[in-house]
């Protein structure tokens, strides 16, 4: 299993203004807005596109917002991991409607991990 990209998540409060602020602030750090879906915004530097920083005010379908967000390559390899290990896990595995296989697991300092798989 390896990793493709760390996010760190930043809660803010919901609503466009503060989307609008963290993107203007952002930017002129040079991060561009690559994803919105109202609840989470993403930002990345264009020329290293892992160099990501999102944005949440809610998770569409997971009881908490996550503390940083994971992408491997094989998302249910690491879902058995952590199952095997004992790790509690916050949110089931589960297929998102937005394209990513994903499972929320508490890291042993209580940060909440979004572990997720683009699906192809």
């Amino acid at each position: 299993m390896a990793v493709r990209r760390v996010v760190p998540n930043v809660r803010v409060v919901a609503g466009e203004r503060g989307q609008e602020e963290n993107r203007e602030f952002y930017g002129r750090l040079g991060f561009v807005e690559v994803m919105n879906h109202g609840w989470i915004m993403t930002l990345a530097a264009p020329d290293a596109p892992t160099a990501q920083l999102s944005f949440m005010a809610r998770d569409a379908t997971a009881p908490v917002v996550p503390d940083v967000s994971v992408e491997v390559d094989d998302v249910d390899a690491a879902y058995e991991e952590m199952r095997a290990a004992g790790a509690e896990i916050v949110h089931p595995l589960s297929d998102e409607e937005w394209g990513v296989r994903r499972f929320f697991v508490r890291d042993p300092g209580g940060r909440v991990v979004n572990v997720l798989g683009h699906r192809a």
